[in-house]
Order: structure tokens, then C-alpha cells, then sequence
């Protein structure tokens, strides 16, 4: 339902996760029986959770780790891991100054220009200690190294930028790149983001996206819609690329997943994303709490060292336990942010869904009081939900 703003003005109501609420049903199963699998560009996955490619986030490691847990991580190449052969140091130095510093040093450090040979080492590297090689560049770095990417034998390619389109406009001076073109010429699966709306959705779809990346602006660390006002939360944003993605299959037969990227902290939030229709989803700074993320506390957005307009900040999120525990458990903290994969079986089997599919088709309720209502006691001494 259309709301009116001011005369000549329109507006749609759009919901975020926090307002949303799953409904549970007339049958409940138990939490082993829920098939939690899903394919991403032919590779099929125990977890439908994806690291984002930030560098507080995945690094070579990282990637590794993930892939063996059942998971994936994407690693960042424009960022520090190919502009420095030893990136250690330079994380050292990030995560060291204080605020009113951090800007200006990020600038600097990501002025180091980008070597396309540790592109292909990085890639390597992944693939050499048995993990998946997925990476991930802007639409400008993808005309740059998606050759290097495709020879150096990386799994996917994810291009990322805050908004990507089909119908991009360049100066004349500037060839803008051709997504269709690129996906069709590359010799491994491409992914395409990021988007809100069904309209762009269908069309990365058509012009031969693996998969779609849904979300502008609710990462933690990104300012985005402070800076630019622009994004669609993210329950409405999920749900109508979701009907994209329904609507792309029974026209062609094609299953194109739908990924919902950023704003998600807990589990609770993961299951709510796909209670809206995505099929997985990419996470950062949960991921960079763990004792093995490179970030050593800290998770700062990809868009934040921009030369001349800043996107993201960094934040503290600390370190509260190991990739496992924040992935599989055991849970050590008892606020939704340990276990993820246990919190999204346990909810199936609540729901009654016993695979990803049939947790799409939950019901969903409109609940702005799902996270405050009788929580005054952890509210005030700040504990579990109140945090």
C-alpha cells in the first residue's frame, strides 16, 4: 500500500529484519533432520552462510578455514591482501590508531597500488591448502584482473559494488563494463551485486548472474545511506528479488540463488533473511569477532579508504571465541552471535521446515516489539538480547 509523503509524493512501505517475526506452524521437527544445503555456482554447501570480502573479515586463512567447515569466504581483491606481499603489518598499523586517525591512514595504505601477481598467488594459495577460491572485485576490477582470476584457477567471481546495474551510464571517455559480456566470457560462475529491487534483480539475472547479492547500506560498518541516502531494508529488499528469482526460474528453468548481504548479526537474523526468500547469506562482522579473523577486533566496510568519498567507518566488534564456535558451536555467548548454524537447525525445526526451500514458505508476521517485548531485565543489565 502506497503511502502519501506530501502532495506529488508516494511512498512504499519497506520492512526491515528487526521488524519481522517467523510464525511457527502445526508441525515441528527435530533439529537434525534440517538439510540446511545449497548450491552456489555448482558448488553445493553444508552452510548457506558466506563471509564477506572485507579485510578485517577473509584473508587466505580465513577462506580456508570456512571451506572446511562447510562454509565460504570471499576474498577482497582490491584490498590489503594484494597491494602488500606481507599484509600484517599493515592490518597492525589499521588497527592501532585511534578514530579521529583511521580515515586519513586507510587512505594511505590503500593508495599502494594493487599487484595482479599476488592476485593469482592469493587465489593459489586458497586453492593449494584445499579451499574454495572465491573473490570478489568492483565492476572496474573485474575489467582489470577477471582474466588473471579465471587463469590462477579461482571457483567464483563475485562483483561487487553498492549499486550495480545493467544499464550503467559512463562519460564517453570511460567503456563501462558490459556484465552480460563478462559473465557469458568468463570460465567460471560470476555473481552480481548489489541490488534491492525486483526490477534489478531480474535484469543481473537475464544478463547471466550465478547469483545475486541483495542489500545496499545495512552492513555494520557501512554509512552508505548516511552518506548517500540511498538502500531498501533489508526484509522487503530479500523478498522482492526473491520473487525475481521465482519468476526468472518458471520463465527459464534456471535457479538463480538469491544472497542477502549485510545487516545480519545474529542467527536469529539469518533465519529471518531466509524466511523472506534468500537462499543464503553473506555476513562480516560477526565473522570478524572470531580469534582467527584478520581484523584482530576490528571490521571496517570495503568502501571506507575511498580517496574521495568515504562509505563505511571501522568499528570494535572485539573477539569472542574461534571461527568454529561463531559458526557451528559450541556457543560460548548466549546473544545469538555463537552457533549460527546450530540457531538456523533449531529454527527449521521449530518452523517445521526441513529444508531450505520449505523455510522460504514460512509464514511471516509484522512484530516491531519481537526484540524488546519482556526483555526489560536483560534491557537493564544489559545481558543476552539486551546487549
Amino acid at each position: 500500500m502506497d503511502i502519501q509523503i506530501g502532495r506529488g509524493k508516494m511512498a512504499r512501505r519497506a520492512y526491515g529484519i528487526d521488524e519481522i517475526a517467523l510464525v511457527p506452524g502445526t508441525v515441528t521437527l527435530d533439529p537434525s533432520l534440517a538439510n540446511t544445503s545449497w548450491q552456489i555456482g555448482g558448488i553445493e554447501r553444508e552452510i548457506p552462510i558466506i563471509a564477506s570480502a572485507m579485510d578485517g573479515v577473509v584473508d587466505v586463512q580465513m577462506a580456508v578455514l570456512l571451506s572446511q567447515l562447510g562454509a565460504m569466504g570471499v576474498l577482497n581483491l582490491e584490498g590489503i591482501q594484494t597491494r602488500y606481499s606481507d599484509p600484517n603489518p599493515i592490518l597492525d598499523r589499521m588497527t592501532s590508531v585511534g578514530n579521529s586517525e583511521f580515515v586519513p591512514l586507510m587512505q594511505e595504505l590503500y593508495a599502494e597500488a594493487i599487484k595482479p601477481e599476488l592476485i593469482a598467488q592469493r587465489v593459489r594459495e586458497i586453492k593449494d591448502a584445499g579451499g574454495i577460491a572465491a573473490v570478489s572485485a568492483t565492476p572496474a576490477g573485474a575489467t582489470k584482473y577477471g582474466q588473471i582470476v579465471a587463469e590462477a584457477g579461482a571457483d567464483l567471481f563475485f562483483i561487487q559494488a553498492t549499486v550495480v546495474s545493467t544499464a550503467h551510464l559512463s562519460p564517453e571517455s570511460v567503456t563501462p563494463l558490459d556484465l552480460a559480456q563478462f559473465c557469458q566470457e568468463m570460465s567460471l560462475p560470476v555473481i552480481l551485486g548489489n541490488c534491492v529491487t525486483y526490477e534489478v534483480a531480474l535484469n543481473l539475472m537475464k544478463a547471466g548472474a550465478a547469483a545475486v547479492l541483495v542489500g545496499i547500506g545495512p552492513g555494520a560498518a557501512c554509512t552508505s545511506r548516511g552518506v548517500l541516502g540511498v538502500g531498501i531494508p533489508q526484509a522487503t529488499a530479500v523478498a522482492d528479488c526473491a520473487a525475481a528469482r521465482d519468476d526468472y526460474y518458471q520463465e527459464t528453468g534456471n535457479y538463480v540463488p538469491v544472497i542477502a548481504d549485510g545487516g545480519l548479526i545474529t542467527g536469529g537474523d539469518i533465519c529471518k533473511c531466509i524466511a523472506c526468500g534468500a537462499d543464503g547469506v553473506m555476513i562480516g562482522s560477526p565473522f570478524a569477532r572470531a580469534a582467527e579473523a584478520p581484523g584482530r577486533g576490528y571490521h571496517w566496510g570495503m568502501a571506507t579508504p575511498s580517496p574521495v568519498l568515504p562509505r563505511g567507518t571501522r568499528i570494535r566488534v572485539g573477539t569472542t571465541g574461534t571461527l568454529e564456535q561463531i559458526l557451528t558451536g559450541p556457543a560460548q555467548l548466549d546473544d545469538g552471535t555463537h552457533n549460527l548454524l546450530g540457531a538456523l537447525k533449531t529454527s527449521m525445526g521449530t518452523l517445521g521446515a526441513k529444508n531450505i526451500k520449505e523455510m522460504q514458505q514460512v509464514e511471516v508476521a509484522i512484530a516491531p516489539s519481537l526484540l524488546t517485548e519482556g526483555k526489560l531485565y536483560q534491557k537493564a543489565q544489559q545481558l543476552g538480547m539486551g546487549k
